[in-house]
């Protein structure tokens, strides 16, 4: 008789597209994780390489592997929501396809949560880029030692004002172990509309919902940088819905004033890079009427604005708007996430 497989503590969920080189990396480093049982669900989002059928291949290998496909591309937040409603075990954490772990980590993490019955238990990560990942680290959050800290809903808004924490710092980037049954007391789910900060808003709305939410210091993951990283692209779609998830949590919510004024900043920083890219976008597309609805927003926004337009005279030396290069790349004063405008 064949034993049954002890049921996973721990699921590491794994949206995957076209990561076909750096996936089996991924999985390895969950699959090591010692001292606690876990299991993997890969969820490959309608690839055009070959990751579903390495992801296919893992899974043949080792019985813990589990693989999901999404029909059509519909982003990693539907695919992580995909996974969500497909484990059972009582902690899920997210873990992006080109990054890893280091064993260890995920018992660390355990042990905190159990430890004092934490719902989000996030420790601040390294950064490495592809090029070297095996180079020297740079910590995300904070460095120097931070024991263990609660995070309430201000500091985490606060933490992911892009002016004060630039170069992809943060705290929306964290990928902290999680309380299923919280998730599913609550309902919580990942907004299938985002593609940008969609890690953000769920952290934001469980804490808006009395999730205990804690930082520590590095346990092992490892963000692995790369020039092409989704994380790193984004289009004015994206910043809008990142704009209308704000506005919801806004209106929905019965938040206390200091962390409505905290909302409140992360929503204006967003509208002033949405509107900036909306400009762009209606320059290149030569619609002077939509260039003009940009102007239709809160005076700080508007003001962000019309200083960006005048930096580009300034730089250019014209009295034109040329907001893009020959080459069509975003122009000078546009950013990524994570990156001061």
């Amino acid at each position: 008789m064949t034993k049954p497989r002890t049921q996973a503590r721990i699921a590491v969920i794994i949206p995957t597209w076209n990561a076909q080189s750096t996936l089996p990396r991924a999985v390895a480093s969950a699959l090591a994780q010692d001292r606690v049982s876990v299991e993997v669900v890969i969820v490959d989002d309608a690839s055009v390489d070959g990751s579903l059928d390495c992801a296919r291949t893992l899974a043949a290998e080792d019985d813990r592997v589990q693989v999901l496909s999404q029909p059509e591309n519909r982003g990693p937040a539907a695919a992580r929501n995909r996974a969500l409603d497909h484990i059972s075990a009582p902690y899920v954490t997210p873990l992006d396809s080109d990054d890893f772990m280091e064993p260890g980590r995920l018992a660390q993490l355990l042990h905190i949560a159990e430890q004092d019955d934490w719902d989000f238990v996030a420790d601040d990560l390294f950064k490495v880029p592809e090029s070297d990942v095996d180079g020297p680290r740079t910590r995300l959050w904070s460095q120097t030692d931070i024991g263990i800290q609660t995070l309430d809903f201000a500091g985490f808004v606060r933490g992911n004002l892009s002016s004060r924490h630039g170069g992809r710092r943060e705290l929306g980037f964290l990928k902290p172990l999680i309380s299923t049954a919280f998730l599913n007391r609550t309902g919580l789910r990942y907004d299938a509309d985002m593609r940008l900060g969609e890690d953000y808003m769920l952290y934001a709305s469980a804490l808006s919902r009395g999730a205990r939410f804690c930082l520590t210091d590095p346990a092992g993951y490892v963000a692995v940088t790369r020039p092409t990283s989704l994380s790193g692209q984004h289009s004015a779609r994206d910043l809008g819905a990142l704009v209308q998830a704000d506005r919801t949590l806004m209106a929905h919510t019965d938040l206390p004033d200091g962390d409505r004024a905290a909302l409140r900043e992360h929503y204006i920083e967003t509208l002033k890079k949405w509107h900036w890219f909306r400009m762009i976008d209606a320059v290149k597309a030569r619609d002077p009427a939509e260039a003009l609805r940009c102007f239709r927003a809160p005076p700080a926004v508007i003001g962000d604005l019309l200083g960006k337009l005048g930096e580009q005279v300034l730089i250019r030396g014209s009295a034109r708007l040329p907001f893009l290069t020959a080459s069509g790349d975003r122009m000078k004063g546009t950013d990524k996430k994570g990156e001061n405008p």
